[in-house]
């Protein structure tokens, strides 16, 4: 969703979707973990190559989208504001 399309929803709908984003992010720091983990047995086990970089990559991706987060919260801040 882009800042805009925040903008158009209700203040319990935007809460509501806080709360799914919230309870999302607490699964994807478990899997950037488990990922983490991965590439550090690689590494130890195998040396480094393609199996130590290849779940970082992931993590790369995941921690990317985290950015959701804050756009909901700068959003939810500037309501609070008014």
């Amino acid at each position: 969703m882009e800042q805009n399309e925040f903008s158009n929803l209700t203040d319990e709908q935007l809460l509501q979707y806080q709360k799914r984003v919230k309870q999302s992010n607490i699964l994807t720091a478990f899997i950037i973990g488990v990922l983490i983990g991965v590439a550090i047995y690689s590494a130890v086990k195998q040396g480094i190559g393609f199996y130590t970089f290849f779940p970082l990559f992931f993590v790369y991706l995941l921690a990317r989208n985290g950015k959701k987060q804050v756009k909901i919260n700068k959003e939810i801040n500037s309501r609070n504001s008014k």
